[in-house]
């Protein structure tokens, strides 16, 4: 793995990083931990072991395990329309829509209409949801939805398991079994470890992200209205913020370790199973490692594939990646986080893998300072 932490040191080398982990888990055993660099702007707190980092939007994989786990436990699959056990939802014209249309971002609910829904205040937001009208025809496409996505996954939660929060499932089903350092909805004795968001240095972007800067800037956009929805917490710097930290956000407030992510990845690309315990049923793991969706989206404003919350690399007609995120396999699914984070399940080689770090980077999937890991990985 030397090639690898020639990667990992080069990122701190060349400025990109202010700090950062990475973690690989294979074969059910952690082959590779590294982190370095500082927890706060000022470089003064040294970025350790016990380090916990925000990760946006790669908690949509941990959350997405949460709901999952409660749809098998209730006896239900992903055909079941959600209107089934979430009665309210049915109006507006969403009375068919399926939990896999859901799941895999095929329901048009990436924007709310209604303004007055505040990312901070649930009820709000899932009262808009049940009133809003699909953005788009459902079906149409995959249609990423960066905000109001946790929000669904968390009401899908509560209807099934009696009022449960998703936060708590995931403690009480993943985080406390595997031995995970994460939460959705960090406790207020953790925040002492946590690192500073830092936003993105000024400067041109990627020429990937080329087109969902420009959408972004726009304000009557699908990107720009999906990532404003629900309002709040606009700047990175705001979910630095005590209660923030420790709200339920799960599509961008999960707080941890590379370690934990890596852990978790690994229990999926080991089938579900770790330590000879169960953690996931056969049936849950075909959902997560079916793909379901892809089609240009008109939210990331590129080629996107979907399986049931997580991601996977887009394929052309003849199977080949049009890209490598996730590494070559084409079976690696996984999630990324806003600023640069990564971490997926690789099953055929049964590896888990995490990025995490708090020097934002320009765009909405990682770039060159991850990819040069995954790259090493594999060399």
């Amino acid at each position: 793995m030397r090639g690898f932490e020639e990667a990992f040191r080069r990122n701190f080398e060349e400025g990109r990083e202010v700090g950062a982990a990475v973690c690989v888990f294979e074969d059910g055993e952690e082959v590779l931990s590294l982190q370095g660099g500082f927890r706060d702007a000022a470089r003064s707190e040294p970025w350790d072991g016990s380090t916990l980092v925000l990760v946006w939007s790669a908690t949509k994989a941990p959350a997405s395990a949460c709901a999952l786990h409660a749809i098998h436990a209730a006896g239900l699959d992903l055909e079941t329309t959600v209107a089934e056990f979430w009665p309210e939802f049915a109006q507006s014209g969403k009375e068919h829509l399926t939990l896999e249309q859901v799941m895999t971002h095929r329901a048009g609910l990436f924007a709310l209409d209604d303004p007055s829904a505040s990312l901070l205040d649930r009820e709000s937001v899932v009262r808009a949801i049940e009133l809003q009208r699909p953005q788009i025809p459902p079906n149409a496409g995959p249609a990423y939805a960066p905000r109001v996505f946790g929000f669904l996954l968390d009401e899908i939660v509560r209807r099934l398991a009696g009022g449960e929060s998703l936060g708590a499932r995931w403690r009480r089903v993943f985080a406390e079994p595997l031995g995970l350092d994460f939460w959705i909805g960090l406790p207020e004795s953790e925040h002492h470890r946590v690192a500073t968001m830092l936003a993105p240095k000024p400067g041109p972007p990627a020429k990937a992200d080329e087109l969902f800067i420009k959408a972004f800037a726009d304000p009557s956009s699908p990107t720009r209205r999906a990532f404003a929805s629900p309002a709040g917490l606009a700047a990175a710097s705001a979910m630095n913020a005590p209660q923030v930290r420790s709200a339920s956000l799960p599509a961008m407030g999960g707080i941890g370790s590379a370690r934990a992510l890596a852990k978790f990845f690994a229990m999926l690309a080991n089938g579900g199973t770790w330590q000879g315990r169960e953690i996931l049923a056969p049936e849950i793991l075909g959902w997560i490692a079916a793909p379901a969706a892809q089609g240009f989206d008109p939210v990331l404003q590129r080629e996107m594939a979907f399986s049931a919350g997580f991601t996977r690399d887009p394929i052309d007609a003849d199977g080949r990646k049009i890209r490598s995120m996730l590494g070559p396999s084409t079976s690696a699914f996984g999630h990324a986080g806003a600023g640069g984070s990564l971490a997926f399940a690789d099953p055929t080689r049964r590896l888990g893998f995490a990025y995490v770090m708090n020097q934002m980077e320009l765009g909405v999937l990682p770039h060159e300072r991850c990819q040069s890991l995954v790259r090493a990985l594999y060399s």
